[in-house]
């Protein structure tokens, strides 16, 4: 950031203007591009934050310039006892945010609770228990003095069956996907802490993820229809939560850096979407300073910035010095800290907000102050503070009802405590090291709870795993605690009426750790561990074969799943610490398995279409999604491809009727959203370059921590303001407000009622259970968009006793409705609605059981 050597990895576009009509038919010439969008909007003028920017306004008009960066900059990583750790204000009393892992519950932590991962909440198809998940995760975080959570993550979204971290989300489909981003953002927050909803965006797989400043980086290349329907839905509908923070990634987005995508940030997310929180970068993920400030970034993490703990910064001092030389603007600096500050007040963390009370690099009791550069004094670091309450209930809950009972043949479930059971596999046990032997999660031994990675969290040391809750039920149990097959298998399997329970796990996680040859991506979708002739051997020799499953995504099933002896299939997902009793909760019948899959499980790889892992390339590498819309299902459903089993599949021991579908006309359709509300003002701030004195080195500071992120500069006095080339179409004019937006999650019409569904929900048969009606809606015939066959847009979950019948109401909102027009940069409802739509009511997304047109105009 010297003189006009600005490194901006922007993609570089010839004109520096564009009209929208020029625009429209630059985005048609070439679909997958970024075009510049500047500058950053300011935030503070939605209704609902207005209070905490006064608050804010107050503060940061009073701060140096030394704070001001202070705020924005990590101080380095293990530079504190966070992951992430900004510097404070403390004359003004603006503490060091501590930023902590993850989307599960607490990492580097104890005493705290193990959530099940994402994509095991998102099969319960259940919102209360998403957001009771949320609120206590947020709770947890609070009480360990987190001021940031860093989670939930919706991205990835799942497009790449094999993806790492495809386990962090919640499903495949953008709609289920947006209902867990909303409700666990709102648990999240209303708890006390911040959420981050991450990884903005479409982050799909590991390999070349673009980090710790490797420039062979995939780029997720995606045009803008496909970007606002598929991608984009769940960071909408957390921004329209409130969430206080987004996470940008690592990867490139139409050859553009996701934390210097200026269309991306400061165009959709911060215009567009109305979001009013601030920017962070995922760690090490900022690849620029001047550009990556004027796209958007608000706040950079760890601090340092191409290599871990080096002290080098591309923001801190260097911030200090773009301020001063006018490469970044006052005013562009005054808004990200604002944002930042808002997001504290509107937490309500500026009043008797826990301090931080665990470390993050040590369980001892002690540490240095600085364990990035093995200095200071020794002090108390990890104070052992419980903060679990009644969370591990919520945990229980969450896994159980998640469970997912995909074959059941001769009802050979549930089981009963009489029964002959055979367990196989070391997936029914414990990790003989104990549950956390493995940093970061990162072995498949023992029962599989969470994938590998950041996103993992720290398990009792007492975890139940699931051959230990059987054997406290059943009589007679024994278990073959190995995966290779051997004559003891067949033996134990031939056991006289025996019930044989068969444990197979995959695993996946982040590129920084490899397991078992998987650096973060699967290699393959076959059960690890030699799964498949486990399965194979016991059917061959027990009638009644159960296969149970860990997995962190789909799963080959093909080598066994017709085998005459195998008779059901349990998909329990990642149950986190609720590994044991929840499962046998499902198996010997005390509850009914009510989960649904929240992804496609195909017979092959390639039947989800050209998505596999890219592992090979130089510089930016790009990888189209020529996919578009069609993701998941809906690509099995265009291509008429028969899955193994269908997006929202559920078996239950009990037995649901559907019937009485009624839809009611809500709110009159119009094609075009109606203009959205004028905007508030937002705060205004002397956009004077300050003294330079602000960032000198105080004399109060006699030893520097080294590699600690300093704000201040050498020779301050000697920096002077220039001229400077910016990212091509920069400019300092604020853009028109785009028709999409005027709220927080876009204009509110797209949140309107256009039509109320009910449908009558009756349990017919003998066993207390949960139902999952879900409504899948046919767009017309004739429209001039191409649209998915049938699209997931209403879900609702419901408990009945024998005999009992409800009434559920779903609502059709105008954004479920509308597709996104590219040429009018609006959602637009085809034809007005004039031809109607058909609404699907059903079991899964193929098992439809009634259907109904919308009343037409």
């Amino acid at each position: 950031m010297y003189g006009k050597s600005l490194t901006l990895f922007v993609l570089a576009l010839s004109r520096t203007t564009a009209s929208p009509v020029e625009l429209v038919e630059w985005q048609s010439e070439d679909p997958f591009n970024s075009p510049p969008y500047y500058p950053a909007p300011k935030g503070g003028w939605a209704p609902t934050w207005a209070a905490s920017y006064e608050k804010a306004h107050k503060l940061v008009e009073q701060m140096t310039l030394a704070e001001k960066v202070n705020v924005t900059t990590a101080v380095g990583w293990m530079m504190g006892r966070c992951v992430g750790n900004t510097g404070p204000v403390e004359r003004l009393g603006f503490p060091s945010l501590c930023a902590q892992d993850g989307p599960l519950g607490i990492r580097f932590n104890d005493h705290n609770t193990a959530f099940p991962a994402g994509i095991t909440t998102g099969a319960t198809w259940d919102r209360d228990l998403i957001y009771k998940r949320g609120k206590g995760m947020g709770a947890e975080a609070k009480g360990k003095g987190i001021h940031i959570l860093l989670g939930p993550a919706v991205g990835p979204l799942g497009r790449q069956p094999r993806g790492g971290r495809i386990w962090e989300g919640f499903s495949a489909d953008s709609f289920l996907l947006s209902e867990a981003s909303y409700h666990s953002v709102k648990g999240i927050q209303d708890a006390g802490t911040q959420a981050t909803i991450k990884h903005y965006i479409a982050n799909e797989q590991e390999h070349l993820r673009g980090d710790s400043g490797s420039y062979d980086t995939i780029s997720a290349d995606i045009d803008d229809r496909t970007m606002h329907e598929v991608y984009l839905p769940p960071f909408a509908a957390a921004v329209r939560a409130g969430v206080a923070s987004v996470m940008c990634s690592y990867n490139t987005i139409n050859a553009s850096y996701g934390c210097e995508n200026s269309k991306l940030l400061n165009g959709i997310l911060k215009d567009e979407l109305g979001f009013q929180g601030y920017v962070m970068s995922d760690w090490l993920a900022q690849r620029s300073g001047v550009g990556s400030a004027l796209a958007g970034l608000d706040m950079t993490q760890p601090g340092d910035g191409n290599l871990w703990v080096d002290g080098k910064s591309l923001w801190g001092p260097e911030l200090s010095r773009s301020i001063l030389n006018s490469s970044i603007p006052v005013d562009r600096l005054n808004d990200a800290v604002t944002r930042i500050v808002a997001s504290w007040y509107q937490l309500g963390q500026d009043k008797n907000f826990p301090h931080v009370s665990f470390s993050s690099w040590t369980f001892n009791d002690t540490d240095v102050e600085y364990r990035g550069a093995n200095m200071g004094r020794v002090m108390l670091v990890n104070e052992r503070v419980d903060v679990r309450a009644d969370h591990g209930a919520i945990a229980d809950a969450v896994a159980r009802d998640a469970i997912t009972l995909l074959k059941n043949e001769g009802n050979v479930l549930p089981l009963s405590k009489d029964d002959v059971i055979r367990v196989f596999g070391q997936g029914a046990g414990n990790n003989p090291n104990g549950p956390n032997a493995c940093p970061d999660r990162a072995c498949n031994i023992g029962v599989l709870t969470q994938g590998w990675g950041s996103g993992t969290s720290q398990l009792p040391e007492d975890l139940v795993a699931p051959i230990y809750a059987i054997k406290e039920i059943a009589r007679d149990v024994e278990w073959y605690k190995y995966d290779n097959v051997t004559a003891e298998v067949k033996k134990m399997a031939s056991a006289c009426n025996a019930k044989c329970i068969v444990s197979i796990t995959a695993d996946s996680g982040e590129f920084y750790l490899t397991v078992e040859g998987n650096v973060g991506d699967r290699n393959d979708l076959k059960a690890w561990h030699n799964g498949d002739a486990l399965v194979k051997a016991v059917a061959d020799s027990c009638e009644n074969t159960i296969v149970l499953i860990h997995s962190v995504g789909p799963i080959s099933m093909e080598e066994w799943i017709n085998h005459k002896h195998v008779k059901a299939v349990i998909l329990a997902y990642l149950p986190g610490q609720g590994a044991g009793y929840p499962l046998t909760d499902v198996l010997f019948g005390k509850v009914s398995p009510s989960g649904h899959l929240p992804y496609t499980i195909g017979k092959k790889e390639e039947d989800w279409g050209d998505v596999g892992i890219v592992t090979e390339g130089k510089g930016i590498i790009r990888d189209q999604f020529k996919e578009g819309l069609y993701v998941d299902y809906k690509w099995f459903d265009k291509q008429g491809i028969t899955p193994r089993f269908e997006f929202g599949f559920g078996l239950s021991y009990t037995k649901f009727q559907f019937s009485d579908l009624e839809i009611e006309a809500v709110s009159p359709l119009t094609e075009t959203l109606a203009p959205p509300p004028a905007r508030g003002s937002t705060p205004v701030y002397d956009t004077a370059i300050p003294p330079a004195s602000e960032v000198a080195w105080p004399k109060s500071i006699t030893t520097r921590i080294p590699k600690y992120i300093y704000p201040y500069l050498d020779n301050a006095t000697d920096i002077q303001p220039g001229d400077y080339e910016y990212p091509a179409g920069y400019q300092t004019k604020p853009q028109p407000a785009p028709i999409a937006g005027g709220a927080e999650g876009g204009n509110p019409a797209l949140y309107d009622c256009m039509f109320k569904v009910k449908v009558t929900i009756k349990n017919i048969g003998k066993m207390t259970g949960k139902a999952v009606p879900q409504l899948y809606l046919e767009f017309p015939k004739g429209i001039a968009f191409d649209t998915p066959i049938r699209q997931l847009k209403g879900f609702h979950k419901i408990e009945l006793k024998p005999g009992e019948k409800r009434v559920v109401t779903m609502e059709l909102l105008r954004k479920d409705i509308s597709v996104w027009d590219v040429v009018r940069q609006q959602w637009v409802i085809p034809q007005g609605g004039k031809n109607g739509y058909t609404v699907h009511i059903g079991r899964s997304s193929r098992d439809l059981v009634l259907k109904k047109e919308t009343p037409k105009e």
